[in-house]
């Protein structure tokens, strides 16, 4: 029987509210039967109907769609056997470009004018009266600043930190709430605005005022009456305004102030006024994945720290926040710290750097909940002073962007599962809103670096679609107009003038914006990615060059030196400046690959010169490194990891360069003891490099070795998401802080960069492999090697679930798979059969 799985518009299944004038529209099928393929279906919309075979990413192409407004998405699909299947889905449109009838408020007595600080918190507030049978009402609301917004004493919607991290000077979002079974006669409606990303102290530097001197908070509350009629409640000078809230402070870094003493009803209010905003975004329906909050946790132990503090212990490294019931005193102040690590007992504050990661909460009378709302922590453990911890009882809830895990991986060896679980864990802890790089130090940045090697493994576990698409929004409106893209998207600081007129370019950091549409476009099959992200592509490859070819001639014009270069980051036992002097290394790989990958995505938009000029620029790539980086027998005057594999992976050699580099790579793994050496530009494919190139026992052993430095290492120390520095715990139980390397004091552990080695576990273990975007076709082609007896990859699709389930049974090699309707399957068996199997469930002795 035919069964319409899911539909999405906009890569939701629900709550769908759009902007976009052509929402896309997938669908996956079910079937009991084997070999089921789509044959037709009708997309309909109102009186818009649309013939496909395809079932991923359909755009709407009917009449304009009005603001305001629901539609329905029905579906009705008929297989090749004459199976017939539908189903139907609602999504809402927003304004549409419908001017706000409301205005930009805030505190226009309040001047903030402190460096490395972040503003007081403001608290708005009105009174909304609605004297008719309300049908339906709706909050459309935005900030610049963070907010929160409680209507009748409720906490409006699910999110965390709205409107969302954007680049604020070119696009901010706003969300859309129904509310009608919140309103009644008399509503108050109070809205939270911290200074967020926006106006707070944000990055390393803590830059604060970056796109505006205060806070701003514009809202609506549309009402659609019985009788048909519509009210519009917008923001305006009738509200009023305090600094003096139950929010006494609110930052990312240092944390927050909650005071339940404070009666808002007893304070001085004061009116809110009109604010003309210094940036004039373009303001759109929420387009990403709000952050929303996940996991609860309780903790495994809570002890006593010499100091005194209570220390609880969570088990996990996560980001997100704790959540207290407490028996309190009024004015009682209880101070949580919190901190990834312990050392003698104590919370390890130190690579916190200035960060706090503080919350103070002051007591009212009796028993209260309390748990920060305009904030968030990395942490595992939380240290408690000022209450008796007979008097509290404490969880921890994991916040992160509102993603669905797509994909699963385990193994029969213990130790590969708690890597994935820590890589997973390490993406969620920062994917909070924006691909930070890490959750608990003062940056919590949109680092590019991190996830242009992670975005393959990201595509595997989660749907990366809106939270990815967003970003590159951001990324394309960041670009410098010489091609370049800034190392930190979106970009908070304010840029000097030279940089925006050179390119300024950085290998493997600026390749994000080729590299993670072209992974999301593997996964999902829409194209629409690679169209939009083209001409930044070709621009960003436009700044390589330039650097490449500045001061030089002949084949050096392709060896990639200047200017700046991160090269090898983060390798193990090299110094700063070490990992940096590999930057034209990894920079002209870098160039070979991004420019060859630029070719295939011109190829598939039928850009066919650009497709021989990228191929071309390639290949002279190519030739330069080998010729001027290697010498004869394809050796690197002192050689490192890093700068065999790139080659190797990158396919940059012709097959006997490849099989010497390939041997040059395996003696230095072997003379290693089979220890991880690479940083961030080499870690994601080095197993890669030894499996595909005749070494997959040297692969699996340089993956189950579990000294340090190692992936395994890592999970046997006790760590449950991935380091930023392979040695970030010693085997002598210190921590390496950095302190003498050049970085000033740079440890995280909760990184997720170097988990990019998740992509060899789904795509090589499990054998999980992409032939045609989206997985149209698809290889099964497991890897059989170390002492792992049995995997299970799973992953959902854009056509259904793959299950690829394996096992060996004495010698015989056993597998069960599952093939979505619509797709096929290469099953490639390790004695080298190959079957093509249509959908179904298959098992294979």
């Amino acid at each position: 029987m035919l069964k319409i799985d899911r539909i999405t518009v906009e890569n939701l299944e629900r709550g769908c509210v759009t902007d976009h004038p052509h929402p896309r529209i997938s669908f996956s099928l079910e079937s009991d039967g084997h070999d089921v393929e789509l044959k037709r279906a009708k997309v309909s919309v109102g009186d818009w109907t649309a013939e496909t075979a395809d079932q991923a990413a359909i755009p709407y192409e009917g009449k304009a769609l009005l603001p305001f407004t629901g539609y329905e998405v029905n579906v009705a699909a008929e297989d090749n056997h004459g199976e017939r299947a539908e189903a139907a889905v609602f999504f809402e449109t927003g304004r549409l470009g419908t001017p706000w009838h409301a205005e930009w408020i805030t505190d226009r007595e309040y001047h903030f004018t402190e460096k490395k600080a972040s503003p007081k918190t403001m608290t708005f507030r009105k009174t909304v009266s609605i004297d008719r049978p309300v049908k339906k009402a709706q909050i459309y609301s935005t900030a610049i600043g963070i907010y929160e917004l409680m209507l009748n004493g409720k906490k409006v919607g699910e999110d965390y930190f709205a409107p969302g991290y954007t680049s604020y000077k070119s696009h901010l979002q706003y969300q859309v709430y129904d509310v009608t079974s919140q309103v009644g006669k008399q509503n108050q409606v109070m809205a939270v605005v911290g200074g967020g990303w926006a106006v707070g102290a944000f990055n390393y530097k803590r830059v604060n005022r970056a796109y505006a001197d205060r806070q701003a908070f514009m809202m609506e509350l549309r009402v659609t009456y019985e009788d048909g009629t519509t009210e519009v409640f917008g923001t305006d000078e009738t509200w009023e305004v305090t600094e003096d809230g139950n929010y006494r402070f609110t930052e990312f870094y240092a944390g927050e102030t909650y005071d339940a003493t404070v009666e808002l009803e007893k304070l001085a209010w004061r009116k809110a006024g009109i604010e003309k905003l210094k940036i004039h975004p373009e303001i759109k329906a929420s387009y990403g994945a709000m952050v929303r909050a996940h996991e609860e946790f309780r903790p495994i132990s809570c002890t006593k720290a010499p100091s005194g503090m209570l220390i609880y212990d969570f088990g996990q490294n996560f980001a997100g926040v704790i959540r207290a019931v407490i028996r309190g005193k009024k004015g009682q102040e209880i101070l949580f710290h919190h901190a990834e690590v312990l050392m003698d007992g104590e919370l390890f504050t130190k690579p916190l750097r200035s960060a706090l990661q503080q919350a103070r909460y002051i007591c009212t009378e009796g028993e209260q909940t309390y748990s920060p709302r305009m904030t968030y922590m990395g942490f595992r453990y939380s240290g408690v002073e000022g209450i008796r911890e007979e008097d509290l009882e404490l969880t921890a809830i994991a916040l992160y962007s509102d993603l669905e895990q797509t994909g699963t991986f385990s193994c029969s060896n213990a130790l590969v599962n708690k890597l994935q679980d820590a890589i997973v864990w390490g993406a969620k802890s920062n994917f909070v809103d924006i691909p930070t790089d890490c959750p608990q130090r003062d940056e919590r940045m949109g680092w590019t670096g991190d996830i242009a090697v992670f975005a393959p493994t990201a595509a595997y576990n989660f749907n990366m679609g809106r939270f990815l698409e967003k970003w590159l929004l951001d990324v394309k409106a960041e670009q410098r107009p010489g091609g370049g893209i800034p190392m930190v998207v979106p970009n908070s600081t304010v840029p000097m003038q030279w940089e925006l007129m050179i390119p300024m370019a950085v290998d493997h950091w600026g390749d994000a914006c080729i590299w993670v549409p072209w992974a999301e476009y593997q996964a999902r099959g829409d194209i629409q990615i690679l169209r939009d992200m083209y001409p930044v592509m070709k621009n960003y490859l436009k700044a390589c060059r330039f650097w490449a070819e500045l001061f030089s001639v002949g084949k050096r014009r392709r060896i990639w030196r200047l200017l700046h270069h991160y090269g090898d980051w983060c390798a193990p036992n090299v110094s700063l400046m070490g990992w940096m002097s590999r930057g034209k290394w990894t920079a002209t790989a870098a160039l070979a690959r991004s420019a060859a990958n630029v070719a295939e995505i011109a190829e598939i938009l039928g850009e066919k010169e650009d497709a021989a000029y990228y191929e071309k620029l390639s290949a002279e790539t190519a030739d330069a490194y080998r010729s001027l980086l290697m010498d004869k027998d394809c050796r690197i005057r002192n050689e490192f990891q890093t700068g065999y594999v790139l080659p190797l992976h990158y396919r940059m050699l012709d097959a006997e360069d490849q099989k010497k580099t390939a041997a040059n790579l395996v003696e230095m793994v072997r003379k290693n003891g089979y220890h991880i050496a690479t940083g961030f530009p080499g870690t994601p494919y080095i197993l890669f490099a030894l499996a595909d190139n005749g070494y997959m026992e040297d692969a699996f052993k340089m993956l189950l070795t579990d000294t340090c430095p190692s992936w395994l290492y890592e999970v046997k120390a006790g760590g449950t998401t991935i380091w930023e520095r392979w040695d970030a715990l010693r085997e002598d139980g210190t921590c390496n802080t950095g302190e003498d390397d050049g970085t000033g004091g740079m440890v995280s552990f909760n990184h997720y960069a170097s988990g990019s080695v998740g992509a060899f576990l789904y795509e090589k273990i499990a054998g999980i492999q992409p032939l045609k975007p989206g997985y149209k076709e698809f290889a099964i082609r497991p890897l059989i090697g170390g002492d792992i007896t049995s995997a299970r990859g799973t992953l959902r699709t854009p056509y259904g679930e793959i299950i690829s389930d394996w096992r060996l049974e004495g010698k015989q090699f056993c597998i069960s798979i599952q093939v979505p309707v619509g797709t096929t399957c290469r099953l490639e068996l390790p004695d080298g059969t190959v079957k093509v199997y249509g959908s179904g469930w298959y098992e294979n002795r």
